[in-house]
């Protein structure tokens, strides 16, 4: 045929009525064994595929899951990368909000309900408790990348803390004593990475030294001018983003790295990745992340009503050629 075969063609094909047709094509009880054997025959014949959008409108159901990432997010990436096949594997279909400079993430939300999704999931640990209560009224939501004190909904994050005191822990074995970071400020798990830093090189007995910063290439590389003339001997950056800016400004003036100074990211983005960047970083595992936020969304979406689940995954450090013994 031409054009997609339709119910209608497997029935008159099958020589059954429409509504026949389809409660063979659903396994529902009341045709007959020859009717069955006949609309399956006339199915398989004509490359008929149920439309599972359409069932489900029949039911009053959209199947569409709404994800709200940030657009400039390398590991926001890593994290669709992941959400699509889990989502699909449960025959929804993803719908995406963007959040930028230009629009809010209020603005992603509304857009995504206006389109009707069953569910949403909200990467970057964006909002308060309060705003996730009113939000999870109107629609399963789950929140990915903050795990906090138990909250309204659903929620999945790497356990922010432990992967920067993995760095710490890192560097200090390499014979680093003076080490500073590049905090994250307001963005989706500085203050848990911040908390793991402090910790960390409390426990070393190091002095704290953090500058301001946020998840860009160029909050990383005004952090190593306000660090300068006194420049450590290691920086942790708050994504990788920030430490590819860190890197850049480094190598720019002349600045060895990992011989003069050692540059750890987080996130283990596909940036990190990247044969000439090959930086040191902390790894969340993003494709178990979005299948979990996934899972627990369109469970929520199919009428799970048990209490909200607080995810922590564990991230690892990945050690590339950016870190090296101090000097």
């Amino acid at each position: 045929m031409s054009r997609r075969p339709t119910l209608k063609d497997v029935a008159a094909l099958a020589g059954v009525s429409r509504a026949t047709a389809s409660l063979v094509i659903r396994d529902e009880r009341g045709p007959s064994a020859a009717s069955r054997e006949r609309v399956r025959a006339a199915a398989a014949a004509l490359g008929y595929v149920p439309d599972p959008a359409a069932q489900l409108l029949r039911r009053g159901r959209s199947g569409l899951l709404g994800v709200v990432f940030t657009a400039r997010d390398a590991f926001h990436a890593d994290l669709l990368d992941g959400v699509y096949p889990a989502a699909e594997a449960r025959g929804f279909s993803v719908v995406l909000g963007a959040v930028s400079p230009a629009r809010t993430a209020d603005r992603a939300v509304a857009a995504l309900l206006a389109s009707r999704c069953e569910a949403l999931l909200l990467l970057g640990g964006r909002y308060g408790a309060e705003r996730l209560a009113e939000l999870a009224a109107e629609v399963p939501v789950v929140d990915v990348g903050h795990v906090g004190e138990p909250g309204p909904v659903d929620a999945v994050a790497s356990a922010d803390d432990e992967g920067v005191g993995a760095a710490v822990e890192h560097l200090v074995a390499l014979g680093h004593t003076a080490i500073a970071m590049v905090d994250g400020g307001e963005q989706p798990g500085a203050a848990q990475r911040r908390a793991g830093y402090r910790a960390a090189v409390r426990r070393h007995g190091l002095p704290e030294r953090i500058v301001p910063g946020d998840n860009t290439e160029v909050s990383g590389a005004a952090a190593v001018e306000a660090l300068r003339p006194d420049l450590p001997t290691a920086i942790l950056a708050n994504n990788d983003q920030c430490a590819v800016g860190v890197l850049d400004a480094l190598r720019r003036s002349g600045i060895g790295v990992p011989e003069q100074v050692s540059v750890i990211g987080y996130d283990d983005s596909q940036l990190a990745r990247l044969a000439h960047v090959d930086l040191t970083t902390v790894a969340q595992d993003a494709g178990e992340i979005a299948r979990i936020a996934v899972g627990a969304a369109l469970d929520r979406a199919e009428g799970d009503t048990s209490e909200p689940k607080h995810i922590r995954l564990t991230p690892h450090l990945v050690v590339r050629s950016t870190t090296a013994p101090a000097p």
